[in-house]
């Protein structure tokens, strides 16, 4: 995306006027729209949520049943599936949500009894019952449920690509969406600062703590997948390695091409989503993004061309960081050599040495041999995470927003 456009999507005053857009939208009492896909694991997940939240806020809530993201939307479809399962599953016990583990796959034909049923209760107050219901049968192998033929999936699913979405256990309200369980502390605080809810306590789904061990995770080894053009690899790099640091792990530091340069396809929705969510992220987390300079290209390969020089230097942490916040959070133009040369010297190197070095192909296999690794782990997106050690299998995930699973999963290896 252009620079300009990447600002407008990231400016405060663009969500404030896509929330101004929602409120004077509005036909009666505050709508959530919830776009339910039945044999998806994070609808299961964000399903058994939703009774809490309606009893919670005093919102009108919108059902919709909706099908599955396109294979350009799910991005690498061979491994679409199977990792969403294995992430729901692993984070399902700490949200307590409850995901069968009888079956991985439910079968065509009752992926459309169970629609069919819950195609009847989208417009009662019953759907998060039956919801929770029909999907503990559906993923158990068991539907035993029908109900007349209906549009009602082809018809949500319309209703989400219009507003601007893909995925299942989306919600929607006034402008803005949230995916699954992790995004519901957004939107609950949201509706709580609107004064929507009728407790102000707290919240029905806030986000896990991590369990987490002091400097005794020496053994316990992380590899580390990040991108030097990666919004949320940006706004997550130094919180990884504040991990790194509390808990003692042995890092193993391993940078892989970016998404879309390695021939996998973002529709501008998916983009759109990306940017907008990454913003929300970083300021729930206090983390600066933006202004932007966005590295697409052969500036990122010239920027991969200095990391083997940086290994040699026992520098590629600190340069891979001050890459990213020079690009992502300070604005600097790392497409042209004096802001690269900024970076370079901001990490204590020396430019002309760096410079000569770019010319060392060795960079390209190292990329390669990253991303091949990080491809059989059943992960495509950064940043992924693989801890070994503690005499327990390995474990992997994607994403800034389980960086609490990876140091629990770490925590618990030293035990």
């Amino acid at each position: 995306m252009k620079r300009l456009v990447m600002g407008a999507l990231i400016s405060d005053q663009r969500r404030a006027l896509k929330h101004l857009g929602g409120r004077l939208k509005r036909r009666g009492a505050p709508l959530v729209h919830y776009f339910h896909q039945v044999d998806d694991p994070y609808s299961h997940l964000a399903a058994q949520k939703l009774f809490d939240l309606f009893q919670r806020y005093t919102v009108k809530f919108e059902y919709h049943l909706a099908g599955p993201p396109t294979s350009e939307e799910q991005g690498d479809s061979n491994r679409f599936t199977t990792w969403a399962l294995n992430d729901a599953r692993s984070i399902a016990p700490f949200y307590d949500t409850n995901l069968p583990t009888q079956i991985d796959q439910p079968s065509t034909d009752q992926v459309a009894a169970a629609e069919r049923y819950l195609a009847g209760y989208l417009a009662t107050s019953e759907f998060p019952e039956r919801a929770v219901e029909v999907g503990q049968k559906l993923w158990s192998g068991n539907v035993d449920v029908d109900g007349p033929s209906t549009n009602a999936m082809r018809e949500g699913t319309q209703l989400r690509h219009k507003l601007g979405h893909w995925l299942g256990a989306t919600f929607f309200f006034e402008g803005e969406w949230y995916w699954g369980v992790d995004r519901l502390v957004h939107l609950e605080n949201r509706m709580k600062d609107m004064g929507l809810s009728r407790d102000t306590s707290g919240i029905c789904v806030p986000r896990p703590e991590p369990e987490t061990v002091d400097g005794a995770a020496g053994d316990i080894r992380l590899e580390y997948f990040p991108s030097l053009r990666s919004p949320y690899t940006a706004i997550s790099y130094d919180r990884t390695m504040a991990m790194v640091r509390r808990t003692g792990v042995q890092l193993d530091l391993r940078p892989v091409m970016p998404m879309m340069m390695r021939g996998i396809p973002a529709p501008q929705s998916k983009q759109i989503y990306i940017m907008t969510d990454t913003k929300r992220e970083a300021d729930y987390y206090g983390q600066a993004f933006g202004p932007i300079i966005d590295p697409f290209g052969e500036p990122v390969k010239r920027a991969f061309s200095l990391l083997p020089y940086m290994i040699e230097q026992n520098k590629a942490e600190d340069y891979c960081g001050e890459y990213l916040r020079s690009a992502w959070t300070k604005g600097v133009d790392i497409t042209e050599e004096p802001g690269l040369r900024q970076v370079v010297e901001a990490v204590g190197c020396n430019w002309s040495a760096a410079k000569a070095s770019m010319d060392n192909p060795d960079w390209t296999q190292l990329l390669e041999d990253n991303v091949a690794d990080m491809l059989s782990l059943g992960l495509w997106g950064v940043p992924s995470f693989r801890v070994t050690g503690g005499d327990q299998p390995a474990f992997s995930c994607w994403g800034q927003d389980r960086l609490w699973l990876v140091e629990t999963d770490i925590a618990r290896r030293t035990k």
